[in-house]
């Protein structure tokens, strides 16, 4: 029997996330090492140097991502314990391929209407609301932020490459 409080043995393991995530840290680590070194990392006549600072905080990212990443993978045999299972990566998934879309969507359309999409569709597939509501409702909210934003403060946010607003005059 196997419900959502007893573990399984199927997901990804936490010490492979570890492992992954060291690793990633330990490249911004050796970018800030490097860019620190370009710019001048050493001590100069009038004090430090450009990247002194910004330079042994980089090392210090890649001492402790390197750490890290040995302590992940000597406990690779050992540990068995799931960092996340199928189904909720399949719900997290479901809630940040939409947000990567809608991050992606914002460059071509715009602020305001890349909102009204991600609203309306997020109503509709994951909040099984009807089409008709979930539209309403995405086209309310991001007029209403228009109006607060664009008109009201006179904050103008980005309007997207093809600037689908540009008919009424924004």
């Amino acid at each position: 029997m196997n419900d959502s409080t007893t573990p399984t043995d199927e997901g990804v393991r936490s010490n492979s996330v570890e492992a992954v995530v060291a690793v990633l840290l330990l490249g911004v680590g050796l970018v800030t090492v490097y860019e620190s070194w370009r710019l001048g990392a050493r001590w100069t006549d009038d004090g430090p140097g450009a990247g002194y600072f910004p330079f042994y905080i980089g090392l210090v990212i890649c001492f402790a991502s390197a750490g890290i990443l040995a302590q992940a993978l000597r406990a690779r045999a050992a540990s068995s314990d799931i960092f996340v299972d199928g189904p909720s990566l399949k719900r997290v998934l479901q809630v940040l391929l939409p947000a990567v879309l809608y991050v992606a969507a914002i460059h071509f359309v715009g602020i305001y209407v890349a909102s009204a999409a991600y609203i309306a569709l997020f109503m509709v597939l994951l909040g099984k609301y009807p089409w008709f509501k979930s539209v309403a409702v995405g086209v309310v909210m991001s007029v209403v932020f228009f109006l607060m934003f664009e008109v009201w403060f006179k904050v103008p946010l980005f309007m997207g490459e093809l600037d689908p607003t540009r008919f009424i005059g924004y």
